[in-house]
């Protein structure tokens, strides 16, 4: 994912947010009102802000608000819930300086789309205000490799294999019992309470049923869910924006979530040219 090509309409900036490194990503010229707090994937045990700079970057492009990437630990060195502590810490931090909980939107890829469900279960344990809204793309959200997909789609997945997933899923996991809600929400969290989610995923995707199963859940527990599926698309698919057509038809979708979510319009939107 890092050698995908950065959109040029935005600046970089290494910053250090809740004791940790991270990457704000500001749009060039003046920033809408906003933050995506995003959360790289990489099986919790490889990648950095960089490996999803284009998407994140696309996102910030598209939005016309900042985003400011976390750069959390990872195992094996720092197992569960190491992960999950660095991003709350983000999160308090942001809070700390003043902004708003409702101008913030939790967005992440794979193992950064489980945190960005999994930081909101910790935030709303802790009393913190939700944030107003969150994004996965193929998020991982069931340590327990429970879903159907898991077997289904093994030899139609073109990334991953069942082996190899529970591998890096061991190294995160460092014995300890996946079946919790902060390792397995798809199947074990309560949501109630929970600000409006997004869910992209592909139809070829071994963690497929990671997303159908959560958005059952945020049905169940009465919050707002998109649930967004592609038909014939790999795993963390809007990163191939340029690529393939429904990468940039799924950003496209995924930013109007944010700028919904924020109160927001970039100018040019639909709403802004239709009104």
């Amino acid at each position: 994912m890092s050698t995908f090509p950065v959109p040029p309409g935005v600046t970089r900036t290494r910053v250090e947010v809740g004791g940790r490194p991270a990457v704000r990503v500001d749009p060039v010229g003046e920033a809408l009102p906003g933050t995506i707090l995003y959360f790289h994937g990489g099986s919790f045990s490889l990648g950095s802000p960089e490996t999803a700079m284009a998407l994140t970057a696309h996102l910030v492009e598209r939005t016309g608000v900042r985003a400011i990437s976390i750069d959390y630990r990872l195992a094996p060195e720092h197992p569960f819930p190491a992960a999950i502590d660095d991003c709350l810490a983000a999160y308090r931090a942001l809070l700390a300086e003043g902004v708003a909980a409702q101008s913030i939107v939790f967005a992440g890829d794979s193992a950064g789309g489980g945190l960005a469900v999994t930081t909101t279960l910790a935030a709303r344990d802790a009393g913190l205000p939700m944030p107003a809204g969150i994004l996965g793309f193929s998020p991982g959200l069931d340590h327990t490799r429970s879903g159907e997909s898991m077997t289904t789609k093994e030899r139609v997945d073109p990334l991953f294999t069942g082996d190899g997933m529970r591998r890096t899923g061991d190294l995160y996991l460092n014995g300890q019992d996946p079946a919790q809600p902060l390792l397995a929400p798809a199947v074990l969290a309560d949501l109630t309470g929970f600000p409006p989610i997004m869910l992209q995923v592909g139809t070829n995707e071994l963690l497929l049923d990671d997303s159908v199963r959560l958005a059952e859940r945020a049905r169940e527990a009465d919050v707002d869910v998109i649930l967004d599926i592609t038909a014939d698309v790999p795993h963390v698919f809007p990163a191939f924006i340029g690529v393939i057509d429904e990468a940039d038809e799924a950003v496209d979708r995924a930013a109007l979530f944010i700028t919904q979510r924020i109160g927001t319009r970039k100018l040019g939107t639909l709403d802004e040219t239709s009104s």
